[in-house]
């Protein structure tokens, strides 16, 4: 078997040991900690089990054919939803494609090998940056250690490592900086702008974060080399030129996204504060973990050559005062309110705030490589790094983050790097010094994988991998599907907030961050539940929304029993089945009013008929007191047990909405408790059915947290008005619907006349018959008449063609880049031909 090319010279050999390098630590720290592959416990915290898992799961689908919808439209989610802006922001890097060479029950692991060869791939780059930046020779293996540390830093192993998309921008720091160098130097400008590109597709946030930090490093390399200053000015120009050039390739996906972004519900805005210092010290140990915090471990060794630069004598001044400088104003930036806006594209982050610092972990091995590759760092310069970080380690021991690990493992890494660093100088052991180095980087960094494997389970929400619960849920679906002539929900009793996408069908619930507001508001005046502060919707468990939406089959399924408050729950999966109309009905008119206050009334207007019976409602404590009625739409309540009284007509089915209740509801003393997880804002209760009722009603409330109860908050349906509310829609409804990954096409009875109304969301981007959608009260609707017997909607999202026209115009001046230098020789040569002669 013949050597592949990359691997027969010093510099690819390298990069391949860094890649090496670094997936196995990262798997021997989830082995530490026993997580999923390697044990019991699930890896899937917060959005990587919500989101991320969820949609490599739709790509899985669309790779092999069996998605709903196409890479424009997602039928599955939300009642249908752009997908484009979430191919963009979650699954438009390379690695991602891994996925379907997995079996689908196996999403789990497909998702954690493509974090493996995502982390790998950014050491490996990391080590062809630093000996482009300056070859080292004879020091290869040691870059190779650097980049496997910054492929390792902290914030890769606790932050990035569940947020996916991010790792992309481990990646593209030091590509970026490798387009960079070859703008300084005047080489590769279709491969510098390639690079680009490949950054802000594969994920655009980080690449920005990762641009901003490469024009750091560009900046710092002009300052020093030696040349005039025109040169310096134009080889700024040039890099000017690629990064412009490679977003503008990017925009067919860049502007889908950024649009999708400004149609998303507003998510919640946090202020910015900045880490205690004596916290940002102890991150740069091993073994902590603290969310709000920067995590910039990198590994004792690197952190010992980037502290002993300064004091390095080899090294010419100018570098010894100015890498270490930038670090420091980069260190300060993460800390200060405007440079931290500037960093996240001026927007506080939801969640972490320190998102940048990959970066600043790259900008520290850099400077660690800057120490070594000219020569070996001597005593004074090891002697006065060590004592630096000392220094650091001592500013940590007051943060509560630092643990009993900590210390002994930063003090056998130091003792580890100054003693593999003496033998190399002395030119002697030079295995062994390996040995250490690389042993000690990767002791510190699985150490530091395992704690903040277990850490996370402890502060952030979990669940579990693919597992009989989604096999017997996915089963069900599919004996169930009956698309497009009705929609099959997978369920309330959810297991992700995104299961249609991973158990099928085609369901309401639907979270991303760019869930549509239209979505959301539609959701929730129709009496439907969310979490993420709006940005994760819940499916409408609600035979008139079912009716209103098509849904025709309904899963029902245990609680989940991987989450611990959820009472224990014995009950089969099982699928109930309703009479709907189709995709698509007809209105005998457009809307004549507004959403209202009650999520009863809106269903109706939405259906077209009235169904419910809304009666008044009494609530009463547990010692027979009336609730507090200060609020003039509804009751405070206090934790504690309470009924409500109501009078309904016989053979109702009851439902109650009580979107800022924690806590339980059950239909009289006896019946089975439902769970309601309302916490207005972040959470939004779902309206519930409660069962049948007649007469008068008592509905008993366990409510475990302060909060309010609508006076409205009892719905008494009437069965036999909803049958024929859904007969008369049939009726008047489409003969015939297909759906595509772009549109739907339907055929209307002869003579129909109204508004056809498509149930989907009018989110941007959908147009009828040539011209914009309208809007039935948020749902898609074109006027019909004058003889049309077909509606055709089709969907593209909002910025499709104006970045699919950058994209060209920036490919034509990227082809003019690459042929001008050679049409200009060319034009030299016919003149030099010419000259003589004439």
């Amino acid at each position: 078997m013949r050597t592949p090319p990359i691997l027969r010279s010093p510099r690819g050999r390298g990069a391949a040991l860094a890649a090496v390098l670094t997936v196995v630590t990262v798997c021997a720290g989830d082995a530490m900690a026993r997580g999923y592959p390697f044990g019991p416990r699930t890896r899937s915290v917060n959005d990587l089990g919500n989101q991320f898992v969820p949609f490599h799961a739709r790509l899985w689908d669309l790779l092999h054919g069996r998605a709903d919808g196409g890479l424009l439209l997602n039928w599955r989610s939300g009642f249908g939803t752009s997908f484009l802006p979430d191919l963009g922001t979650y699954l438009s890097s390379p690695f991602a494609l891994l996925v379907g060479v997995f079996p689908r029950d196996r999403i789990d692991l497909a998702v954690y090998v493509v974090t493996l060869v995502k982390t790998g791939a950014a050491a490996a780059a990391m080590t062809w940056l630093l000996t482009a930046l300056r070859r080292g020779r004879g020091r290869e293996w040691l870059a190779a250690v650097l980049g496997a540390s910054y492929a390792l830093c902290g914030w890769s192993v606790a932050e990035a490592v569940y947020n996916p998309m991010w790792l992309d921008g481990l990646i593209a720091f030091p590509l970026l900086c490798l387009a960079g160098e070859w703008a300084r130097t005047a080489r590769r400008p279709v491969l510098g702008t390639l690079l680009v590109t490949l950054a802000w597709v594969s994920n655009f946030y980080t690449a920005y974060m990762a641009t901003l930090g490469a024009a750091l490093v560009l900046v710092v390399r002009l300052l020093l080399e030696d040349g005039t200053s025109w040169e310096r000015v134009r080889g700024l120009g040039r890099a000017v030129r690629t990064v412009l050039l490679g977003v503008g390739l990017a925009a067919p996906v860049l502007l889908p996204v950024f649009l999708g972004t400004r149609h998303a519900y507003p998510g919640w805005t946090r202020e910015f504060a900045p880490a205690a210092w004596p916290d940002v010290a102890a991150r740069l140990l091993p073994a902590t973990y603290g969310f709000f915090s920067p995590a910039v471990f990198l590994g004792t060794g690197a952190l010992l050559l980037a502290c002993a630069l300064a004091f390095h004598r080899a090294v010419p001044r100018a570098e010894r005062w100015v890498w270490p400088g930038l670090v420091a104003v980069v260190a300060l930036s993460l800390q200060w309110g405007p440079t931290h806006l500037l960093w996240h594209a001026f927007a506080t982050p939801n969640g972490s705030p320190f998102r940048q610092t990959f970066v600043f972990s790259g900008i520290v091995v850099i400077a660690a490589w800057t120490a070594v590759a000219r020569a070996w760092p001597d005593r004074r310069a090891l002697l006065g790094g060590g004592g630096v970080l000392v220094l650091i380690a001592a500013a940590a021991a007051s943060s509560a983050l630092v643990t009993r690990w900590t210390y002994p493992l930063f003090a056998a890494g130091l003792v580890a790097a100054v003693c593999a660093l003496a033998l190399v100088r002395r030119g002697r052991f030079v295995a062994l010094a390996v040995l250490l180095l690389a042993g000690a980087q990767a002791g510190q960094a699985a150490a530091t994988t395992a704690y903040a494997d277990r850490q996370r389970l402890k502060l952030l929400d979990d669940y579990a991998p693919w597992g009989e619960r989604q096999r017997l849920q996915s089963e069900a679906v599919a004996r169930a599907d009956g698309w497009p002539r009705y929609r099959t929900d997978p369920g309330p009793e959810q297991t992700t907030a995104n299961d249609p996408l991973v158990v099928g069908g085609q369901g309401g619930a639907y979270y991303s961050s760019h869930t549509p507001d239209v979505t959301t508001r539609t959701f929730l005046a129709l009496g439907g539940g969310w979490t993420s502060r709006g940005r994760a919707v819940q499916g409408l468990d609600n035979p008139v929304t079912d009716a209103v939406f098509s849904v025709g089959a309904r899963v029902h399924s245990p609680r989940d029993p991987h989450q611990v408050w959820n009472r224990p729950d014995d009950r089969p999966v099982t699928v109930t089945r309703q009479d709907v109309p189709p995709l698509v009905t007809v209105r005998p008119s457009a809307e004549a009013s507004r959403w209202g206050r009650s999520p009863f009334r809106n269903q109706e207007m939405l259906l077209g008929a009235s169904v419910y019976t809304r009666p008044a409602t009494v609530l009463r404590s547990a010692d027979g007191a009336p609730a507090a009625d200060r609020n003039p739409y509804a009751y405070e309540v206090r934790p504690g047990t309470y009924t409500l009284g109501a009078n309904c007509p016989a053979g109702s089915r009851v439902f109650l909405w009580a979107p800022d209740l924690f806590g339980t509801a059950r239909l009289g003393a006896a019946g089975e408790p439902n769970d309601l997880r309302g916490d207005m804002p972040a959470r939004r209760a779902g309206m519930l059915p409660l069962g049948p009722g007649g007469g008068r009603i008592a509905v008993t409330l366990r409510a475990e947290r302060a909060g309010t109860v609508p006076h409205e908050a009892v719905g008494c349906l009437d069965p036999g008005r909803l049958a024929s509310a859904v007969a008369g829609l049939k009726r008047t409804g489409a003969t015939r619907v297909t759906v595509s990954g772009s549109g739907v096409r339907a055929e209307l009875p002869p003579g129909t006349r109204g508004v056809a109304v498509l149930a989907a969301p009018r989110i941007a981007g959908w147009s009828c018959d040539g011209r914009p959608a309208g809007s039935y009260l948020g749902l898609v609707a074109v006027p019909v008449g004058d003889g049309r017997t077909t509606v055709e909607c089709t969907f593209r999202p909002p910025g499709l063609r104006a970045g699919t026209l950058a994209g060209a115009a920036a490919l034509a001046a990227l082809l003019a880049t690459a042929l001008a230098p050679a049409a200009l020789a060319r034009i030299r040569r016919r003149r030099a031909r010419g000259l003589p002669g004439r």
